[in-house]
């Protein structure tokens, strides 16, 4: 989304009094402070006690050992037992390597599709809006329809590709080693197959970004240098990602952090398997605490992380602030070019390590896409310089329309999947016969999920957390971003800093302290215990967002409020928030559907089945080897509607909000 760029620029004020009109403790901490330090302290609160204080908490249960009810303090030891320990470093290994080719994969896909979108006049809105759907799709749908699609004997995917004659190609070709192929049964296409679904889910997120990025670069480039006789090529390396290259690195290193942390997703594809084959460093991190109940063992790995976690936060922060101000530090031309690909280089040597049997499939699916776009691009740039301007465009639209085609197939085939089998009978599915259309559609189902299965029960809890904890995020998020937009304070861009970096922090880092938090006030098991936490990951973006749109709203019509008689806390109600609307309803938009879609701390702090929510109902509908696809379709279609939905006549007020927060933000 277009709300990576900046964060919040300092907030416009009224004409201030003169310094002989305010009191010693004003002049010292802000004409405001008072006021700031009552609409601060709920975000103020909630950010410390359960961020920033579980964080300390987690550094000092790093240091101990449970032997039987004591933690024993044991100082570095777990951090010293963590260099020989296979498991962790295996997990580190896994995180990279599932990070750094996901990535690769987002930008390349990401970019070729917003550049398709760029160039289209006609449906651009509609294609964009149906490549955003695995992004809205719950990850819980995501996991369990392509979990569906990969199986080795009942999955879609293998039967296509048999008919096809694909499959066999693919084994010829040693891509997979046997054929029919088990996808995340098999430890050599595990990794390489989870890395496919989190490449489906992140793509829409890069094509949104890039497209907004393309919009951004100004027309008068292209035009001068097709005029100077540049080919397709040239103006794409010359012109386009020069004025994409903020824009990439900052949604970069933002899905990093997202990718690197990811649990939800490889828990519910593969559970780390097999053996340890797809585990990431969190899993390990969630066996020791949660499994073995060794809280400092399991702190030790979410912390020994932090600093490759900082890094990318630090990076991340100062492109989100950089300003035209920032421009005489930068390194030098040579240098900053010869930057990126140094990054690259070193990142490839560390895969090719870490992955030789991933490298170079992953090479040759690169190069193939690549040859493939450069050589229709030739043949554009030839036709043109030929003067063959029809030739030119029936090419381009031809392969534009094919690359679209096969991109939609792509992203809407799981979608598609979840649909019809949904309203598919049991015998169509284990006897997987009429597998692309219903014959005929049923609702049995929807009947046995809810006969079977306290689906009612899940759903009405999930939507109780959801809004509770979003009136929690959009109460405090208003208070803070007003405050952070137009009063003036001592601290004021501290706050705001310290509000990003708890943004970026991810929930590995945060489950275990807050797990030990949860027992010792005793909320855990309680849906209580989830509407206190979500708002440590839907708080700080809130804030982030309604103080950037807080700025933009022009500062003479709360001055006019003020002339007029009004308080500072009547401008605010009375002015103030109902010319938010549009910030506010994108991030209660935002903070709903995280709250909705959310796993990891659900699958943490609860375990009795009376509370819990879908995503963690839904994994509990698996015994074993025993899987409901039916049911489970039925499920993620239920699950997936209201989100859908939300976003579909939500979306005008989530643009507006999105574009005037990071405009200003």
């Amino acid at each position: 989304m277009s709300s990576v760029r900046t964060t919040p620029a300092p907030a416009a004020t009224a004409p201030q009094p003169g310094r002989g009109s305010l009191t010693p403790v004003q002049r010292r901490l802000g004409r405001d402070w008072r006021l700031a330090a009552l609409f601060l302290a709920p975000t103020a609160v909630l950010v410390g006690g359960l961020v920033l204080v579980p964080i300390a908490r987690s550094v000092v249960t790093s240091t101990t050992e449970r032997h039987g009810q004591d933690s024993v303090f044991v100082g570095l030891d777990n951090y010293i037992a963590l260099a020989g320990d296979e498991q962790f470093r295996t997990g580190v290994v896994n995180s990279f390597v599932f990070t750094a080719y996901a990535e690769v994969f987002k930008v390349v896909l990401g970019l070729s599709a917003a550049l398709l979108l760029h160039h289209r006049r006609r449906g651009r809105a509609v294609l964009a809006g149906l490549l955003l759907l695995p992004w809205v799709v719950p990850t819980v749908v995501t996991a369990f329809s392509w979990r569906a699609l990969l199986d080795p004997i009942f999955g879609s995917v293998n039967t296509l590709l048999t008919d096809s004659r694909i499959g066999p190609l693919l084994a010829g070709a040693h891509l997979v080693d046997i054929w029919p192929a088990g996808w995340l049964s098999d430890a050599s296409l595990a990794m390489p197959s989870v890395i496919l679904v989190n490449v489906w889910k992140g793509v829409p997120f890069f094509t949104i970004t890039f497209l907004a990025g393309l919009k951004a670069i100004p027309a008068d480039l292209y035009e001068a240098a097709t005029i100077d006789g540049a080919s397709s090529l040239r103006r794409f390396t010359h012109v386009t990602l020069p004025g994409l290259r903020h824009v990439i690195t900052v949604t970069v290193t933002l899905s990093s952090i997202w990718t690197f942390n990811n649990f939800d997703l490889i828990w519910l594809l593969t559970q780390g398997g097999p053996g340890d084959a797809t585990a990431p460093y969190v899993l390990v991190a969630y066996s020791k605490a949660i499994l073995q109940l060794q809280f400092g063992a399991g702190a030790a790995v979410t912390l020994v992380m932090l600093p490759i976690i900082g890094g990318l936060v630090f990076a991340l922060v100062r492109l989100m602030r950089r300003n035209d101000a920032d421009a005489p530090s930068r390194p030098p031309g040579a240098v900053r070019k010869a930057m990126p690909w140094a990054v690259a280089v070193t990142v490839a040597g560390l895969l090719a390590g870490a992955s030789p049997q991933i490298f170079w499939k992953a090479a040759l699916v690169l190069a193939v896409i690549l040859l493939v776009a450069a050589a229709v691009g030739r043949m554009v740039s030839a036709f043109q310089t030929w003067g063959h301007r029809r030739a030119s465009s029936l090419v381009s639209g031809l392969g534009s329309g094919v690359a679209l085609a096969v991109l939609l197939v792509f992203v809407l085939g799981p979608l598609y999947w979840i649909v019809v089998t949904a309203f598919k009978s049991e015998d169509q599915i284990v006897m997987h016969y009429s597998d692309l259309w219903p014959t005929p559609w049923t609702l049995q189902q929807f009947g046995d999920l809810f006969t079977n299965q306290p689906f009612g029960r899940w759903y009405l809890n999930t939507v109780l957390v959801s809004l509770a904890s979003t009136v929690a995020a959009l109460v405090c998020a208003a208070l803070a971003g007003y405050a952070l937009a137009r009063l003036r304070f001592r601290g004021a861009q501290s706050f705001t800093v310290t509000v990003l970096l708890t943004y970026v922090m991810p929930g590995a880092l945060l489950f275990i302290p807050l797990y030990q938090l949860l027992i010792g006030v005793r909320l855990n098991d309680s849906l209580w215990s989830l509407v206190v936490t979500y708002p440590t990951f839907t708080l700080p973006f809130a804030t982030w967002l309604l103080t950037g749109y807080f700025s933009s709203i022009p500062i003479e019509l709360e001055e006019a409020a003020l002339v007029d008689g009004c308080t500072r806390l009547q401008a605010f109600r009375r002015v103030m928030l109902p010319l938010a609307k549009p910030g506010l309803l994108a991030v209660g938009l935002f903070t709903l559907t995280n709250a909705w879609n959310e796993f990891l701390f659900a699958f943490v702090f609860l375990t009795k089945d009376e509370y819990k929510t879908l995503p963690v109902g839904m994994q509990a509908m698996i015994t074993g080897d025993v899987v409901p696809q039916g049911q489970l379709a039925a499920a993620s279609l239920l699950v997936s509607i209201p989100v859908v939905l939300m976003y579909a006549f939500g979306q005008r007020f989530l643009t507006e909000g999105l574009t005037a927060g990071a405009v200003k933000g």
